[in-house]
């Protein structure tokens, strides 16, 4: 297995944006993996999470800086000496051959023996799970989609990469197949214990898949962190309403002496917060957790349009707008059906941040359970 590093690497594209400068695909980019780790990659299409990937498995060069496995400089090093086994969105199989040839192909062009080509094959076979033995003997077009991409797994895992790269491997199944398939996929990187890259728009997918995750926006990482870090501890705006579902509700303000001026409202605002916050314009953040229901004293009124109920995950979210923002309340499953409700920011769990940009004023942190 191998650390991955990229120190300071950029990449450009010769296509031109509509005022001329070259597209780019990463930008200073400096990321640590440690050996063994799973590090998910989220953000928005066109950020530069592919980019990335191609990246460490040579599949691109970079115009600037360094990538290593293990402290050994390897950006110049060609795709097959690196040792990496990649998953793709699409499946990327042979289509003319059986499933146990698609796992075996890698023997064969290297000119391995057939002893050893069977012995794997077996172990892998094994290491993917009930059925999967069912799948060998099968035509690849004749598979469903859960059944390639198991066999795309398989075919990265027996040539015992030192990196596993995943492009967005569930994207196209359905979302029962994709949560099974998501296990599946976990469970193999724990016993493997591979060093694996995994790429998806789904921020609970990575979450889910991530030991650590870095958030991507134009070609840079924005954050790289656990998902406490991103959530209770934002680097900025984009990070902080990216992350969350549903999303942070980001409201204008203004700080007024001990009162924050919001929707019309004057609510006080502990001294201690008073003083940490500068005077004037900014903007407020409140996730949907962090309201109070029915508070005490001054609170804001806020209309509801409907009520999300979510019963597998014992939730429910009131939505509504409040100063020309959306915003989502967690609120009891059996909140009785009424127009509006009471609410305040509880500001131990609140987000402040500039009223101009994205710099965040104040981010409450992970709470402390203990």
């Amino acid at each position: 297995m191998a650390g991955v590093t990229l120190d300071h690497v950029s990449k450009r594209y010769h296509t031109l944006t509509a005022d001329g400068r070259p597209v780019t695909g990463l930008d200073d980019v400096s990321l640590h993996i440690a050996d063994g780790e799973a590090v998910s990659v989220v953000g928005p299409s066109g950020c530069g999470k592919s980019t990335l990937l191609k990246v460490i498995a040579g599949l691109e060069m970079p115009d600037a800086g360094r990538v290593l496995f293990n402290d050994v400089d390897v950006t110049r090093w060609p795709a097959q000496a690196r040792g990496v086994g990649m998953v793709f969105q699409d499946y990327a199989l042979y289509p003319a051959r059986e499933g146990e040839d698609n796992l075996s192909y890698y023997f064969e062009v290297r000119k391995r023996t057939e002893e050893e080509k069977v012995r794997r094959v077996r172990e892998v076979a094994t290491l993917m799970g009930i059925g999967f033995d069912l799948l060998l003997e099968r035509q690849v077009d004749t598979l469903s989609g859960g059944e390639k991409q198991r066999v795309g797994i398989a075919r990265c895992i027996v040539r015992d990469p030192n990196v596993f790269l995943m492009d967005e491997p569930i994207s196209n199944l359905d979302a029962k197949l994709r949560e099974r398939t998501r296990i599946e996929i976990k469970r193999l990187i724990k016993a493997f214990g591979i060093t694996t890259v995994y790429v998806t728009h789904d921020q609970q997918e990575a979450v889910f898949m991530g030991d650590r995750i870095a958030v991507m926006r134009a070609g840079r990482i924005e954050q790289f962190g656990a998902f406490d870090d991103l959530y209770f501890s934002p680097a900025n705006l984009f990070v902080a309403t990216l992350i969350g579902t549903p999303p942070m509700s980001v409201l204008p303000a203004v700080r007024r002496a001990e009162t924050l001026e919001l929707a019309g409202a004057s609510l006080p605002l502990p001294p201690d917060l008073a003083a940490e916050l500068p005077a004037g314009p900014l903007r407020l953040g409140v996730r949907p957790e962090g309201w109070l229901l029915d508070p005490p004293g001054a609170a804001l009124t806020l209309p509801i349009r409907h009520v999300e109920r979510i019963y597998t995950e014992r939730a429910a979210y009131a939505a509504g707008d409040l100063a020309g923002s959306p915003v989502h309340v967690l609120v009891p499953l059996d909140l009785p059906a009424q127009a509006a409700l009471r609410i305040a920011p509880d500001w131990e769990r609140s987000f402040f941040f500039a009223a101009e940009g994205e710099a965040a004023l104040r981010v409450p942190g992970p709470p402390d359970l203990f």
